[in-house]
């Protein structure tokens, strides 16, 4: 029991450097509501494409590999927190436009970040 715990201590225990209020408030956290929800086959570990609505500031697409914990059918409507001033990223031939933020528990798959109740798509995490 004790020995399968360790790599998760290991992991847990890491601690990242400090870093600056001003390179915290360069990072745009974002609310927004999963419109479609997509297999993307070509993906080296499991995921899904999304269409994610940000209300004022459009859609965007990502790629989550939030496959082991969600269904395709469980993630339409569902609101969630997006970092969305990362630079586009090409995920084999599918390029993300932001990244869904969420709880890595190191069994069982990514824990979406989400609000505890409704809010508008759009509203900035502070």
């Amino acid at each position: 029991m004790l020995r399968d715990l360790l790599p998760l201590l290991y992991f847990y225990s890491m601690e990242k450097p400090f870093i600056s209020w001003s390179d915290f408030e360069k990072i745009d956290i974002r609310t927004g509501t999963i419109l479609e929800a997509y297999d993307f086959p070509e993906a080296r570990k499991p995921a899904y494409k999304l269409k994610i609505d940000f209300g004022p500031l459009g859609t965007r697409m990502s790629s989550a590999q939030i496959t082991d914990r969600y269904t395709k059918s469980d993630l339409i409507g569902k609101q969630i927190i997006a970092v969305i001033n990362f630079p586009p990223k090409q995920i084999g031939p599918f390029m993300s436009e932001c990244l869904v933020l969420g709880v890595v528990p190191g069994r069982g798959g990514v824990s979406l970040l989400r609000p505890d109740h409704p809010l508008p798509n759009g509203l900035p995490i502070t």
